[in-house]
């Protein structure tokens, strides 16, 4: 039986384990968190991912997980709307906002419940890996040495797999212009299901705009705070000082914002990063893999469904192939190039039109939005989406066994 390690339970990792076990194989997930992470973002599933999640057979449970976000509208600092979008606009592609809409958190748990059988290790890492001709010894942080037949790093953007399986000029880093942070937040106001966005040009030190996007969760709020500027060093596990950072680049700003940088202050789910692109011609070496953000990160709203999507194929070219991984991985890499790429594509005027420096740069990008709702259909730029969220032939591989 083909045993494998994949590296992070988050998405990739378990949607991957969930149909490796389908196909016989013997799966085990390692994960330097101590347990499945609380909250996260609100993320979107699209186009081909849906397809996926329907033959997983958890469509249903998916969407009663849903946040429950009908639309996306800008405001100014009264909370007066400039512009409104609902979800239903734009179908499958989901356009700015999808209308399946869950989040990370959640979806994590499910794939990780259904993928029955699988070996979870938590709160540990890899920390080398020795390639022979016949399997991958594997040390870790905590756990005993173990030897495996091949190994995934499904462990994100900053992938510890990527790291040390590869040479550090195989691969490389592009930056995305802005850093983000994600947390539960407080808020008076009632949201009815909307998002809200409100933004503000350049300050506090920044080198472009910044935003904050608040949005419904079973309840509950989320707040995302966005801001373009030259990268800032700041400590991975340093969590005060990366809220620090927020506070001080919002400032003294109007709307919702004091509120929420108070509620931020004891949030127990808050996330900071520079927002990035993973650069690399091969996402294999020899029995070791990259799927997910690991190996194509940089995309706007669609990593979830990329994920989702790159299981699948990865999964389906292994089992279609007997475990030859020589000729699985590059079916995989193949396949999924050209979605992956029509996925990648810079969203509409950049950086520059998500996070406008100036004030009248944000009245025109808001007057964009209003104009692009009149058009049928949206817009050309939504049906662009429309086509990338589908632009891959999912494959017919064998028939897995019944879970």
């Amino acid at each position: 039986m083909t045993q494998v390690l994949i590296s992070g339970a988050s998405i990739a990792g378990p949607a991957l384990a969930y149909w490796l076990r389908r196909y016989g194989m013997e799966v085990t997930v390692v994960e330097r968190a101590p347990a499945l992470r609380p909250g996260g973002q609100g993320i979107d599933v699209r186009g081909a991912a849906r397809t996926v999640i329907e033959r997983m057979g958890l469509m249903d449970v998916v969407r009663a997980a849903h946040t429950g976000t009908r639309g996306i509208a800008n405001v100014d600092e009264r909370n007066r709307r400039t512009t409104e979008i609902s979800a239903e606009a734009f179908g499958d592609s989901g356009g700015i906002v999808a209308d399946l809409e869950i989040l990370r958190a959640d979806l994590s748990r499910i794939l990780v419940d259904a993928s029955d059988g699988v070996e979870y290790l938590f709160d540990d890492t890899i920390t080398a890996l020795d390639q022979h001709t016949d399997g991958v010894d594997v040390t870790f942080e905590r756990a005993g040495a173990r030897r495996f037949d091949l190994v995934v790093g499904a462990d994100g953007i900053f992938s510890a797999t990527r790291r040390i399986a590869f040479r550090a000029d195989e691969w490389r880093m592009a930056d995305s212009g802005y850093h983000r942070a994600v947390f539960t937040a407080r808020t008076s106001l009632r949201l009815d299901g909307w998002e809200l966005m409100y933004s503000m040009p350049a300050g506090n030190g920044t080198t472009g705009g910044r935003n904050v996007l608040l949005y419904p969760a079973h309840g509950e709020a989320r707040a995302m705070f966005h801001f373009a500027c030259d990268p800032i060093g700041y400590d991975r596990r340093d969590v005060e000082a990366q809220k620090a950072i927020v506070a001080r680049t919002f400032a003294g700003e109007g709307w919702q914002v004091p509120e929420l940088l108070a509620s931020m202050a004891d949030a127990p789910d808050f996330y900071f990063d520079r927002v990035g692109k993973v650069e690399m011609d091969r996402w294999y070496t020899g029995r070791v893999i990259l799927l997910g953000d690991s190996c194509f990160a940089g995309s706007v709203g669609m990593g979830t469904s990329m994920a989702i999507v790159g299981a699948y194929v990865l999964a389906g070219e292994l089992a279609a192939a007997g475990g030859d991984h020589r000729t699985a991985f590059g079916a995989y890499q193949a396949r999924m190039a050209g979605y992956v790429a029509a996925n990648r594509k810079p969203m509409p005027g950049g950086v520059k039109g998500f996070l406008p420096a100036t004030t009248r740069g944000i009245r025109l990008r808001d007057w964009s939005m209003r104009m692009m709702t009149k058009l049928p259909g949206g817009s050309l730029m939504m049906g662009g989406m429309d086509k990338a969220v589908n632009a891959i032939d999912l494959p017919d591989h064998p028939a897995p066994a019944a879970p």
